[in-house]
Order: structure tokens, then sequence, then C-alpha cells
């Protein structure tokens, strides 16, 4: 802990609400690092390794940097195959790979339950680092990807779950947030975070503290998993998602006719989740237009005003 007096080098770390630690190594330079493992979420060895890279890995794109290196944090049960093991490190790998860096070496203990993960390190120029402060009011609000991975994954691990949303949901997780985060950068967007474990009021939540704004969510807009809503009306939520609505509820304001599993779906913990940015209005349309040309999804969901917290209307 560096306490009350960090270096002036660590241009973002534990006082900073961001997605990654930043070092500054010149004046054009920034090294960018980040960490996450979490237990397995699909009954796939390789694809879970696959989501877990994708997931540290959306941390570096959050705040626009490049991945180069990464290393693998592992802790596995002593007598699981070790053809699963193989199978989760090497999707892990393909991952790290298809994102341009390389797996440098890792850790391993042993543990009751699997869990994988990723240290991840990358660059990224101070001219175009992306941070949480830079919202300003009349930006729009884009999400890059559906909401849904905690709600859907629950409800495959307790079998309540069909092969038609698992694949649904795998296929949105595996995908890196590097084509988004490219179009950000070329376009001058600045003010990102990645929808993961806080869901998208907490991330939007974080976002509105840090530049001292509020935002305005229209939940007609907002994309989700094609089973998300009926998972949610069975209530299949992880315990984070739970936590989340416990814990950020009282700074967001709903419409009356929003429902109950509506409103938790908002709350609810992702897993390698898309982007959420906020465009200024200049820049909004030859954004999209963009956007559609490289096949990025992008819904425009709100937008940031003067105020704070978020309000979540009931929308189209």
């Amino acid at each position: 802990m560096f306490g009350a007096d960090p270096p002036p080098d660590l241009l973002v770390g534990l006082a900073a609400p961001d997605d990654a630690a930043v070092w500054r190594i010149d004046e054009a330079r920034l090294l960018v690092v980040t960490t996450d493992f979490f237990t397995p979420i699909v009954d796939d060895p390789y694809a879970f390794g696959a989501i877990a890279a994708a997931n540290a890995l959306s941390d570096l794109y959050a705040m626009g940097a490049t991945p180069f290196l990464a290393l693998n944090i592992a802790a596995m049960p002593v007598d699981l195959d070790p053809a699963i093991i193989r199978e989760i490190l090497r999707g892990g790998a393909e991952k790290v790979k298809e994102a341009g860096a390389v797996i440098g070496g890792g850790h391993s203990v042993q543990d009751r339950e699997p869990k994988y993960g990723l240290v991840a390190l990358g660059m990224a120029e101070s001219a175009s680092l992306f941070t949480k402060d830079r919202a300003h009011p009349g930006d729009a609000l884009v999400l890059t990807k559906p909401l849904g991975t905690g709600v859907t994954t629950t409800a495959l691990i307790r079998d309540r779950g069909s092969a038609v949303h698992s694949a649904e949901a795998i296929d949105w997780m595996v995908q890196l947030n590097e084509p988004a985060a490219r179009l950000a950068k070329e376009l001058g967007v600045r003010a990102v975070t990645d929808i993961t474990g806080f869901g998208l009021l907490g991330h939007g939540l974080e976002m509105a503290a840090a530049s001292r704004i509020g935002l305005s969510i229209e939940l007609g807009k907002v994309p989700f998993f094609s089973g998300a809503r009926e998972y949610a009306e069975l209530g299949t939520f992880p315990s984070g998602s739970r936590d989340n609505a416990r814990y950020f509820g009282d700074r967001v304001r709903f419409d009356e006719q929003i429902s109950t599993a509506d409103q938790m779906l908002l709350f609810d913990a992702q897993t390698s989740g898309g982007l959420l940015l906020a465009v200024s209005a200049s820049t909004l349309d030859d954004f999209l237009t963009r956007a559609e040309r490289i096949q990025q999804p992008a819904w425009v969901i709100g937008r940031a005003h003067e105020g704070s917290g978020i309000e979540v209307l009931a929308g189209i």
C-alpha cells in the first residue's frame, strides 16, 4: 500500500474506480495491468478458459490498452482429469493469441474447485487512455454486448437452462472487446468501462460518480440474451446480482411499471460483458455508422445529464 502518497507515475490505482492499474512509462506510453479469475460458469472446459481470458483482457480494452503479455492463474483439484486442465489452458491461450498477446508463464495451486484467469498487461498511449471520469452531460450511452450472462449461466448450472441459450451466452462471452475499443480510440471517445461483476447499473454508477453526472437508461432499449427474461422470472440470479441490488439500489430510481425481474436484470452480474461508452452527440452518428460497417454491435441505451445517480425509464 502506498497510502495517501502514491508515486507520481501510478496514474490509476486504488483511489480510482477504473478497470485496471496504470503506470506511466514516459510521456507517451502507459503500462496497464489487471487480473481476474473465477470458477467455471459453463460445462465445456475449453469455453471456460476462453471466457476467463476474454474477461480478463476486457479490462485492458476498457482502458484503451493493447494486450501484449499475460500470465495464467490456475487453482485446480488434485484429482481433476489432466485433459480437462489442458483444455482450460488451451482455451485461455488461444484467446490470448487472438488478442495479439502471449502467455509468458503463470502460477498454479491446488484447490477443491477449479479456478482460472489471467494477469494481463497492455500498453496504452497517454493521449488515448480511457477512464470513467470523462463522461459529460448530453453524451449518449452505448452498450456493445447484450446483458444476461449471470442469470443465464446460473440457470444452466441449476439445470434449468437450454442448450440454445448456453450456446448463445458462450458465443457472446468469448468475443473480445477489441473492435469496440479500437473504434472508440479512433473517434476520440474517452469515457469507457466494461460491464462485468457489478452489472450495468453498478458500473454505470461508477462512471456517473467519477464524472459527477447522472445517467438515464431506457429499459426498452437495453439488449438482453434471448432467454434472460425467462430466467429472471424464475429467479436464477447468482448471489453477485443480489449483492449488486443491495449495494447500489439506493442510487437507482426506477419507473414504477418496471418489474422486479427487469430491475434485477440491470443489476445482473456479468462475465466478459460488453463496453459501456459515453459518446458525444457530435460523434454518435459516425460511431454507429462505422460500428455497423465493421459488424460491431452497438445499442444506444440512454444518455448522461446533469445530476447524480441513475434513473431507469420504461422506454419503448
